[in-house]
């Protein structure tokens, strides 16, 4: 891949991580625990699809034609898809959900305040500038909700507990480098995602100690979204978010 190819692509894996996160946390609209937090997840969601509608205004135009920030997330094939296996898991419960926000969150914020900080790319840097602020506020929601109900009740803990164990295998992906991240990194304008490692553990062991929640011992580590080989559940996300540009093609709001 030239490095146009290369940003491209790299932003795909921006991008698709936001939407589908931000897919499966609208999910929960209408349905919250109760009204305050239905409210709070529902504009995380509609934050980051806020985020992945500027990345993939960006990937267009780099990539020109016929290709528009509509067609990249509605009119690709799912291994087109960049996205990590974390975020097409299903939500199951408020205690997954709440725990896939919360590992998500950590590497969220630390990609981002890396291209904010050292990213030669001014497009990224300028998004990453808006993007920072929401995901600043995103972190400490997810980290005061894992607390609250790790270090809750019987029932909350063990739901929290089941859901950390049940979701750390994949945790590891998020910095498996793919060819693409790692060609983004050598040409400067990736996240250093060597680097977020050690901050990301960090942050996460601090989190899940304050919470009473144990951090399994497992390396094993589930991968594949990156390159395009999702999970069972991604079908069933694709089927419903791209439905009406595909069963209407050229449609606008």
């Amino acid at each position: 891949m030239d490095q146009k190819e290369v940003l491209f692509d790299y932003i795909l894996h921006l991008a698709d991580n936001s939407m589908i996160i931000g897919q499966r946390n609208s999910e929960w609209c209408g349905h919250g625990p109760v009204l305050e937090q239905d409210i709070a997840l529902t504009n995380i969601a509609l934050d980051l699809i806020g985020e992945a509608r500027s990345l993939y205004q960006y990937a267009a135009e780099i990539k020109g034609g016929n290709c528009t920030e509509d067609s990249l997330p509605f009119l690709r094939d799912i291994r087109e898809f960049r996205n990590l296996l974390l975020v097409e898991q299903p939500n199951t419960d408020w205690a997954y959900t709440i725990v896939r926000q919360f590992f998500f969150d950590v590497f969220h914020y630390l990609v981002n305040k890396d291209i904010l900080d050292n990213s030669n790319d001014l497009r990224l840097k300028e998004i990453a500038a808006k993007t920072i602020k929401e995901s600043t506020y995103h972190l400490k929601w997810s980290s005061e909700w894992v607390i609250r109900l790790g270090d809750g009740t019987d029932i909350s803990k063990l739901k929290m507990q089941t859901a950390v164990d049940d979701l750390w295998d994949f945790t590891g992906e998020l910095f498996i480098l793919s060819e693409t991240e790692q060609k983004a990194m050598d040409l400067g304008f990736g996240a250093d995602l060597k680097k977020a490692e050690q901050l990301w553990h960090e942050k996460v062991k601090e989190i899940l100690n304050e919470a009473c929640l144990t951090i399994p011992s497992t390396d094993f580590a589930q991968q594949g979204g990156k390159t395009g080989i999702h999970s069972e559940h991604f079908g069933y996300i694709l089927a419903e978010m791209q439905f009406m540009q595909r069963a209407y093609p050229g449609l606008e709001w």
